[in-house]
């Protein structure tokens, strides 16, 4: 079974600067600083595109956790896409969407995932990973409105 979620945030600036800023390692790293997250491997800074892959390592549930996704949909500055390519999922798509409304960028987020073990998997989306989850794209998408509002003041 697939789990899903959408979340729609707005960002106080162009839709280019909106994807460059989600595209960027460091901004990942600093929205996601309370899991301790870091990156591992060759890509440990600078702005993903097309075919980049990334090897991220942080903290859940008192665990660590390895996880590399690649980029494997990329339209500027509209859209893109990471996929998990190794980690804890069975699937795991990331497709983030900007659009200007207003002077500002709606992104949206669309993600859908299954965890693995057969029908504990499928308990887990339900009652954990589903909410974790949007909590956590929550936060970090916190954290890209509040950097870019600090940009484009």
């Amino acid at each position: 079974m697939t789990a899903e979620f959408t979340q729609v945030t707005t960002l106080p600036v162009s839709p280019q600067r909106a994807f460059e800023l989600s595209l960027s390692v460091e901004a990942h790293l600093r929205s996601m600083a309370r899991s301790r997250e870091r990156a591992l491997g060759a890509m440990t800074s600078g702005t993903l595109t097309l075919g980049d892959e990334i090897t991220w390592r942080a903290w859940h549930f008192g665990v660590p956790w390895t996880m590399t996704s690649r980029i494997t949909e990329y339209d500027p500055p509209h859209r893109f896409v990471d996929e998990q390519v190794r980690g804890p999922f069975r699937a795991f798509r990331h497709e983030h969407t900007f659009r200007e409304d207003a002077g500002s960028t709606l992104m949206t987020d669309q993600v859908t995932f299954t965890a693995p073990f057969g029908v504990l998997g499928r308990l887990a989306e339900r009652v954990v990973l589903r909410s974790y989850l949007a909590r956590l794209i929550a936060e970090r998408n916190r954290y890209l409105a509040a950097a870019a509002a600090r940009s484009a003041g």
